[in-house]
């Protein structure tokens, strides 16, 4: 096994143990991995995704439809697709620390794979698809749980995330001043670059983002200065 940490410490953090570990260990196993095994192979993520993509859409879709009855359906579709995307999805899964428990291949593994939003997306929706097999009867009820605490919660600061280059652009355009996004620095071999972008206002360096492209890089750095801008108007 090439995850860093035993999944007793995943279970813990997502307050969720599971009764048949299976679920959980193919939940986390990247196709790759699967691959080189020899022995005792089992399914990969795949299909658990699948079915986690859509618990996480009815989840999210009932949530707003029993909390948010002043909006329309065309802002709850906006606000649901903010939350349930790629980029959102894998910076929801940065508070679990989900891709340290994540199986790969060798060859994936050593180009970073672990850290790439669009595999540590699908693995978090296969996680809630594996909740929701897990708890029997009380699947959604335990998947939704799950979806509550690590998607739902800080739902505007989800949002934000998913919104921060174009809201940061309308900032810089009602005051008149420059928006510019900088790479600082580039690391790792070709095949596992990772980049920090910097976010510059009117000359002035505000944030910095790191990510496995120039665009997420650009994406956090322009998040973190909306947050950094958003705490100056508060003060």
């Amino acid at each position: 096994m090439n995850n860093k940490y035993p999944v007793s410490q995943l279970e813990e953090r997502i307050g969720y143990e599971f009764k048949d570990k299976s679920l959980l260990k193919s939940a986390l196993s990247h196709s790759s991995y699967v691959n080189e095994l020899t022995v005792n192979k089992y399914p990969d993520y795949q299909r658990l995704e699948f079915l986690g993509d859509a618990v996480l859409e009815l989840s999210v879709s009932d949530f707003l439809y029993k909390n948010k009855k002043e909006m329309h359906e065309g802002d709850m579709t906006q606000l649901r697709a903010a939350l349930v995307c790629e980029p959102t999805l894998a910076f929801c899964a940065q508070e679990i620390h989900l891709s340290d428990f994540i199986l790969l291949g060798k060859g994936e593994d050593a180009q970073g794979s672990r850290y790439h939003d669009s595999i540590v997306s699908d693995i978090f929706e296969a996680l809630i698809g594996a909740i929701y097999l897990d708890a029997g009867d009380d699947g959604f009820a335990k998947a939704a749980g799950f979806i509550n605490r690590f998607v739902i919660t800080d739902m505007e600061k989800k949002r934000l995330f998913y919104d921060a280059k174009s809201n940061l652009q309308n900032y810089v355009q009602k005051r008149s001043v420059t928006l510019e996004y900088k790479l600082v620095e580039e690391t790792g071999p070709e095949h596992n670059r990772r980049f920090a972008v910097a976010a510059w206002i009117n000359g002035k360096e505000i944030s910095k983002g790191m990510g496995s492209s120039k665009k997420a890089a650009e994406q956090r750095a322009a998040y973190e200065a909306l947050v950094i801008l958003n705490g100056e108007r508060e003060k």
